[in-house]
């Protein structure tokens, strides 16, 4: 059995044997700087470089996935294009890593990590946070959220895309994970969401890791496995479940040399 970890990697790193990446198939190009929470993380490990998606919940921490989190890592903020340097840019670098305790790599549980920035975001029209829900509060099957990533746009290419995609999601129920012969053994549903019609042909897949599920403006999960194939369901960590240990772990850490406007001057 194979599955997929949704995060640009070379093979010797993957999780599972054979296991790709995350990517955004039969989605179409977003609004420039309309998901200004988005981040596109780049980490550097002696051997390879990596990348994924995160977003921005406070001015000086980024949420993302667990697995996205080895090697030196730089957030780009206020990117559409990130091949370009387009003025909205924000780069910057890490301070501190603050996995959750109970991640597990082989399992793919408990699959999230803070991230807190070296110095905050200047929060703008092009940079701003996202979010978070309601502790414990789920989100009903058949609700259509929406994802995006830079990650690869088809089954077939090997180079994902420079420009932010952006795919709409139908939240599926538990049992459609549970019951799918490659998905169930690592699915549990107080932790994980299960998201895409196996019917249609839109999911994550290579470079995604670790960005947002957005459900009525807030960020009801991370972007975490799927199977080897690509083809959905895909399975993402649930914030809500986490939101308690979120709060406690940014709490008490200040944020230095803000730089926030009110949000009365955005939007």
């Amino acid at each position: 059995m194979q599955l997929q970890i949704l995060l640009l990697l070379p093979m010797t790193f993957f999780l599972f044997p054979g296991a790709h990446t995350g990517e955004i198939i039969g989605g179409q190009e977003a609004k420039p700087h309309s998901r200004p929470y988005m981040a596109y993380l780049k980490s550097k490990t002696c051997r390879s470089e990596e990348t994924c998606g995160g977003f921005l919940v406070r001015e000086d921490f980024v949420l993302t996935a667990a697995h996205c989190a080895d090697g030196d890592i730089t957030v780009l903020l206020g990117a559409h294009n990130i091949h370009r340097k387009e003025k909205t840019q924000q780069r910057v670098s890490v301070r501190q890593k603050f996995p959750h305790p109970k991640y597990n790599k082989t399992s793919i549980e408990n699959d999230l990590i803070l991230l807190q920035l070296a110095e905050p975001a200047e929060l703008d029209d092009a940079v701003y946070t996202i979010p978070l829900p309601q502790a414990g509060r789920t989100v009903d099957p058949g609700s259509v959220c929406s994802v995006a990533g830079w990650g690869k746009t088809n089954h077939d290419t090997k180079l994902t895309t420079n420009i932010l995609q952006e795919v709409e999601l139908e939240v599926m129920s538990d049992e459609t994970c549970q019951e799918d012969r490659q998905l169930q053994q690592y699915y549990k549903p107080s932790k994980m969401m299960c998201v895409g019609d196996p019917d249609e042909d839109k999911a994550t897949f290579s470079g995604d890791s670790g960005g947002p599920l957005v459900c009525d403006g807030t960020a009801q999960g991370i972007v975490s496995f799927g199977k080897n194939d690509g083809s959905p369901p895909r399975v993402f960590t649930k914030v809500s479940a986490y939101v308690p240990w979120i709060k406690k772990t940014m709490r008490g850490l200040s944020s230095p040399g803000s730089h926030a406007k009110s949000p009365a001057s955005l939007h």
